[in-house]
């Protein structure tokens, strides 16, 4: 595969001197027209150790307007980073639309370099790669331009490189002990390589590769290539048309006939106040252990609330953290997105807040929100929502992967319960605020909500995040229950 960039290819200085002006110049001109456009601009530059990736990244940034972009060089973890899932440092950098990001060294490296020095399995190779051309995907259907560039050295002059670099009192300290590591095993790098490479190559996401040998070379190659992709992108008509994925939720209208999984949920369970008040602190003092023990071992607690209006997910939230100590938990209310949220993936802001290793994360409505209200709303297109099951599944199963004990809930309650405390809410002065006009539409359109939220629990109950539905007409029953399997989801990982 790389035998196409160890040909020779050289520019002379006259050629870059002539070439340079006019690229530099369309590139600023469709940098502008991107950020017209909103589209996000991805450009990933790896590529063999000594190549010139950090000088290319440099003359980037000397070509482009320094304003719309954002460049991030992924070298060594932070402890930041790895007290999150793997791609929580990736998402972080993701451009919001208009801007352009160069990620100088990416999801790319580490699956790469610990399959080399075989801290992995093929298997589990395979399985990074996959994530990573799905990831990419992903972005792709939200409308997002990827560029990825692999500059090459041949075995012989990257050894050479190295050797240069470190003779030179300026340049040695740009040489890492893993650089010279790397060299000695440059035959199984480049075999690897080319399997991430194939596995990753897509019509919509395609690799370049560059030859590196000659500066002049690789600098006016790359640029064209990023200058052609911008171009080809800023065409009428040249955004990706992802194709919806298949859901039987696709009907126009729920029958009558159609059972969900709530017509087998008993919303007759209750307890008493006496019991109640027992089993909660008897659960509430398990729970105070547990997350302690949690945070001693670095295991995360993902706790996501979903729910009917006023079925009571406030009240919940409150005897969860009632009975973990206020250090260890944080509270993310899920409103509608901000103008910065909207800028990206809808993934975005919920991959920004996942907690510390050992922490707890509570979300208060969450990122099916794509599913339920977004779709019923309409603010998302049918391929938009349908395409979100698989997404979310993908996102949830790399928290499980990475430890996390993710708790789901869905707190159902009976329209006529519902209408009563809406009621109950409007007489009370301290409870009216939580009643509004948006309510009562909502109410309107419980059929369709329902059916959301039936396909929602079909399709995204898991074996590594399954749903929980709660019978939530007594409050007493639900929040026992709550707890109680917050607590499970964390013994199973304990």
């Amino acid at each position: 595969m790389f035998e196409v960039a160890e040909l020779g290819h050289k520019v002379s200085a006259q050629e870059f001197e002539q070439a340079e002006p006019a690229l530099r110049a369309d590139l600023l001109e469709a940098q502008f027209a991107l950020k017209t456009q909103n589209i996000p601009v991805v450009i990933v530059i790896s590529g063999v150790d000594c190549a010139g990736k950090g000088e290319f990244v440099h003359r980037l940034n000397e070509w482009l307007d320094p304003h719309g972009v954002d460049t991030h060089a992924f070298w060594q973890s932070s402890d930041e980073e790895r007290a999150r899932p793997r791609f929580w440092r990736y998402w972080r950098a993701l451009p919001a639309r208009g801007r352009i990001a160069v990620l100088f060294g990416s999801w790319y490296s580490d699956p790469i370099l610990q399959r080399v020095f075989r801290e992995t399995k093929p298997s589990k190779f395979d399985v990074e790669l996959d994530r990573i051309a799905f990831l990419e995907k992903m972005l792709i259907d939200d409308g997002a331009l990827i560029i990825k560039l692999w500059f090459h050295l041949g075995e012989k002059e990257q050894a050479r490189r190295l050797k240069r670099l470190r003779r030179d009192p300026l340049t040695r300290g740009r040489v890492r002990p893993t650089d010279r590591k790397n060299l000695k095993y440059y035959d199984r790098f480049i075999k690897i390589t080319e399997r991430a490479v194939r596995r990753t190559d897509s019509a919509e996401c395609p690799w370049q590769i560059i030859e590196a040998t000659d500066k002049r070379y690789r600098e006016l190659t790359a640029g064209k290539i990023i200058l052609e992709a911008l171009q080809e992108r800023l065409k009428p008509g040249a955004a990706p048309k992802p194709a919806a994925a298949a859901a039987p939720s696709s009907k126009p209208a729920r029958s009558k006939q159609r059972q969900t999984v709530f017509d087998r949920v008993d919303l007759s369970k209750k307890l008493t106040e006496k019991r109640y008040r027992e089993e909660l602190a008897e659960q509430q003092a398990r729970l105070t252990r547990l997350t302690w023990e949690a945070n001693g071992k670095e295991i995360s607690t993902i706790a996501v609330f979903e729910g009917w209006d006023a079925a009571g997910k406030g009240s919940a939230i409150r005897r969860v953290t009632a009975a973990i100590d206020p250090r260890l938990y944080r509270i993310i209310p899920v409103a509608a997105p901000t103008d910065e949220e909207r800028a990206h993936h809808y993934l975005w802001r919920f991959w920004r807040r996942l907690p510390r290793a050992g922490n707890v994360t509570i979300f208060d409505r969450s990122w099916y929100g794509r599913v339920l209200v977004e779709r019923v709303e309409k603010f998302a297109t049918v391929n938009e929502w349908q395409r979100a099951y698989l997404e979310i599944n993908e996102f949830e199963e790399q928290l499980a992967d990475s430890g996390i004990a993710i708790a789901k809930f869905w707190i159902h309650i009976s329209k006529q319960e519902q209408l009563r405390r809406f009621k109950e809410r409007e007489k009370i002065d301290f409870k009216r605020y939580k009643i509004t006009e948006e309510d009562w539409r909502n109410r309107k359109k419980w059929d369709s909500y329902m059916e959301a939220v039936n396909d929602m629990v079909a399709h995204t109950s898991t074996e590594f995040a399954p749903w929980t539905i709660v019978p939530g007409n007594d409050k007493h029953f639900a929040r026992v229950h709550i707890v109680n399997t917050v607590c499970e989801a964390l013994e199973r990982l304990l």
